[in-house]
């Protein structure tokens, strides 16, 4: 078993508050053949000057460090695309980093911002991030962002992210879903619900009014994953700028506290992390007991359908903002649903749901803003601006 020392699983401590002060996005879609990512990211950061009331060249001339999330830069035969964009941008030359995690780039990215400033290194910092995947065809840009998996171990499970997402699905339908029907009515029930919550977004790429017939009915890309399963390739841009108490308040008179963790795991089937679990503060060691008994096939949390990274995230991220149960303290939330199994095993790593239960959830109407079972306001919306099936 790995063991983790206190001083590894010490909880985060910004030395100073930090605040968001103004965020700014463009349109998101499949094409933009007419327009440069250039100035996809200039629209993203003119609407965040926007929200604040000020010009673009007002809000730059409180930004101190700037830091770049792109992911697929070998779409575009660019590399370092940020230190372009922060030319456009007007920013060169103040201090610049790219960053690049997959799927975590944009979180990871903002993640940055905040400890510049947390550390006091910067008063304000961008965080803005784009991706620019309408120049090669759908199938080949599946395999350009394959390639960020790792070759030995997990390209030969599933070859592209489809087909490891498609392979955890089947695993969790077999152990959690008891392979029954209705499993696959709650993933397709997420594709429902997100889609139709973009509906509401301006700048989502794909709002659709469908039924969980549509979705089921929709061609299969990797049994048991339909195509309105799935997320879109995509362009677009989105921002944001963080600051210390003082720059916030000269930019707003509404920045929102921030609160930011991070963790990391890998998708090796044979070598998931045997390690002492990381309770959340709504759980209890019990959770854990017996589940090869309770469920036939899961020995052990996080088995190959759980996401360490989501939940050693949760685990810091909660306490550094005194979340005691995240159903009962927080709002609304935003989770990943690159694919609709994605967004269920989610539920489960950030402790919405017992591991094991994601699905109730989303079957409960907790997950929506109206509970469509009871018609009263639900516990806890998620992914209310249509998410990455139907935003991003």
């Amino acid at each position: 078993m790995i063991k983790f020392t206190e001083k590894q699983l010490k909880i985060p401590n910004l030395m100073r508050p930090v605040y968001l002060a103004t965020v700014g996005m463009s349109k998101f879609d499949r094409a933009f053949p007419e327009t440069r990512i250039e100035e996809l990211c200039i629209q993203a950061f003119t609407a965040a000057a926007d929200f604040v009331n000020m010009t673009p060249s007002e809000l730059k001339s409180f930004i101190h460090t700037c830091y770049y999330g792109h992911f697929a830069d070998h779409f575009g035969d660019q590399l370092l695309g940020e230190a372009v964009i922060h030319d456009r941008l007007g920013l060169d030359p103040l201090g610049n980093i790219g960053v690049k995690t997959g799927g975590a780039t944009g979180g990871s990215t903002m993640w940055e911002a905040v400890k510049t400033v947390a550390s006091g290194y910067s008063d304000c910092a961008l965080a803005l991030g784009w991706e620019r995947m309408d120049e090669v065809p759908t199938d080949e840009g599946n395999h350009l962002i394959s390639a960020a998996a790792d070759k030995d171990w997990e390209t030969p499970l599933g070859h592209i992210y489809t087909g490891y997402y498609a392979v955890m699905a089947q695993r969790y339908w077999k152990i959690f879903g008891k392979e029954e029907d209705s499993f696959r009515d709650t993933m397709a029930e997420i594709a429902v619900k997100n889609r139709g919550y973009a509906r509401m977004n301006p700048h989502a790429q794909g709002p659709m009014k469908i039924t969980i017939e549509d979705v089921k009915n929709s061609p299969i890309v990797a049994f048991p994953l339909h195509a309105l399963d799935c997320c879109l390739m995509s362009v677009g841009s989105a921002c944001g700028v963080v600051c210390d108490e003082k720059t916030a308040y000269e930019i707003t008179d509404k920045p929102l506290r921030i609160y930011i963790a991070a963790g990391s795991h890998s998708l090796r089937v044979a070598d998931r992390r045997s390690m002492k679990i990381p309770l959340l503060p709504n759980e209890k060691p019990d959770q854990y007991n017996d589940l090869d008994k309770r469920f036939p096939g899961a020995d052990r949390y996080p088995g190959f359908t759980g996401f360490l990274a989501a939940r050693m995230s949760a685990y810091y991220a909660y306490r550094m903002a005194g979340v005691v149960d995240p159903i009962e303290d927080l709002d609304v939330i935003e989770l990943h649903d690159a694919f609709t199994i994605s967004d269920i095993q989610s539920y489960e790593d950030v402790g919405l749901r017992p591991y094991g239960e994601g699905r109730d959830y989303i079957e409960s109407g907790d997950a929506y803003l109206v509970n469509p079972h009871t018609k009263k306001q639900g516990k806890l919306p998620s992914n209310l601006c249509g998410g990455l099936i139907g935003c991003m």
